[in-house]
């Protein structure tokens, strides 16, 4: 199996927001970066907020970064 960041945030859902992943467990859906941290610093990671652009720990997929309104 091919090596993958622990956190994915998954691309837009139809009615906005963002699957997250943290090491392949559901987290949450994030509404934005907000929420995005929260759910991160639940998982165990302090200081989330410093981590969100670092694609060794983070992959954003099916959308930019920090985007989150609907598909």
């Amino acid at each position: 199996m091919a090596w993958q960041p622990p956190i994915v945030v998954h691309r837009p859902s139809p009615g906005g927001g963002r699957r997250v992943t943290v090491r392949g467990q559901i987290v949450g859906l994030a509404d934005n970066d907000t929420d995005l941290v929260e759910f991160l610093r639940r998982a165990g990671l302090e200081d989330a907020d410093m981590i969100l652009d670092d694609p060794h720990l983070v992959e954003w997929r099916g959308g930019r970064p920090h985007r989150w309104e609907a598909a």
